[in-house]
């Protein structure tokens, strides 16, 4: 328990470096490497063992805390980066950091979650590395991977319910883009534009 304890500690400092000591990683077994020397429980049904990030405003900590155990429960290494239950806090601030931390790589995908997922979704896509998407069911959450690459999921706590955000989450993190073998393809082309938006706002390019 000690060691487990141990590398919970050391692994939160590397991956969330910049957030209050309220924010957790919780792992599920660290007697094997995966990730940074720690294994995930089991392989998932559905999705080889990801590096996730979590966070929300005070009307989702139920949901973050819900969404984030059945992860760990698929194998997943997940980061809670806050708030804790019954603070009162602003979404933009946890979006920021959800969006730092896919940016940068520290995690693979992020959840965001708040009353409506339009706040914190708004607030993550302020980042240019990060194309977040906000749904309420799969197949949203599919296309939102197949087209767009999306590397972030928001969900609303009060519009969503937990099994419809599960799966929204599940078929999210099983889904592929469709140009990730093709650089040239039009979905890549299109979402290498998110990035960079242009200063001539009328500038429009038609393909054939």
């Amino acid at each position: 328990m000690k060691h487990a304890r141990a590398q919970h500690k050391s692994l939160n400092s590397r991956i969330c470096p910049k957030i209050t000591q309220k924010s957790t990683l919780r792992v599920q077994d660290t007697s094997k490497s995966r990730f940074a020397g720690v294994a995930p429980a089991r392989a998932s049904y559905y999705v080889a063992a990801m590096r996730i990030a979590i966070a929300s405003d005070h009307a989702a900590t139920d949901m973050k805390a819900e969404i984030a155990e059945w992860l760990m429960e698929e194998g997943h290494e997940v980061a809670d980066l806050g708030p804790a239950p019954g603070e009162s806090v602003d979404y933009p601030d946890y979006g920021y950091k959800l969006a730092e931390v896919v940016a940068d790589g520290t995690a693979e995908f992020g959840v965001a979650l708040c009353g409506s997922g339009i706040g914190i979704s708004i607030s993550v896509n302020r980042h240019p590395a990060v194309r977040c998407a906000l749904v309420s069911e799969p197949l949203s959450a599919a296309l939102s991977r197949e087209h767009n690459n999306a590397n972030c999921i928001a969900l609303g706590a009060r519009l969503t319910g937990i099994e419809m955000a599960k799966s929204c989450v599940a078929t999210f993190l099983s889904t592929d883009f469709a140009d990730a073998d093709d650089p040239e393809g039009r979905h890549q082309r299109r979402v290498a534009k998110l990035g960079v938006p242009p200063i001539q706002t009328d500038h429009i390019e038609t393909h054939q």
